[in-house]
């Protein structure tokens, strides 16, 4: 079983995701692509992004947001999120989860913000007027290393 779930809502970078492609392939992390996208999955960006890790990645393509909640129906979602008062060391992480981050330029919508089963964690940054948040593939890495480490590194070498 992988270690993680990493869910990209709507992404609309393809270094990004490529970079994220590459973290999730090397923490054994499926990950899980909502569209739509701001690119196309087979765009030269993605790939380069990605290297030589596209064959090591467990990659899940969701047509809607709904499509993912009704095809993984995950017991609960870890949404990285600049609008939460909760750090991301402040919950716990078990193995298997899903950890969700928004796009790069509207992040998530407020339906999911409201969603029962939804834990809202925030990555600490220091305060700017001009910066909004961290560059999402930086805040991947953090989500998962950071749940990896709760549980042991489980199946890291």
């Amino acid at each position: 079983m992988p270690n993680f779930n990493v869910v990209l809502f709507e992404p609309q970078i393809p270094q990004n995701t490529g970079n994220i492609a590459r973290t999730c392939a090397l923490t054994g992390s499926r990950l899980h692509l909502i569209k739509p996208y701001g690119f196309t999955i087979t765009e030269r960006n993605l790939r380069r992004a990605g290297l030589d890790y596209w064959k090591d990645v467990d990659i899940f393509e969701h047509n809607s947001f709904e499509d993912f909640m009704s095809g993984e129906k995950p017991a609960r979602i870890i949404a990285f999120t600049s609008k939460a008062s909760d750090w991301h060391t402040s919950v716990e992480y078990f193995n298997g989860e899903y950890l969700l981050f928004g796009n790069e330029t509207t992040g998530l919508p407020p339906s999911i913000h409201l969603m029962p089963l939804v834990v809202r964690v925030r990555i600490p940054m220091a305060a700017s007027p001009n910066a909004r948040c961290l560059n999402l593939s930086n805040s991947v890495g953090i989500g998962v290393y950071e749940a990896l480490r709760q549980t042991q590194f489980a199946g890291m070498v």
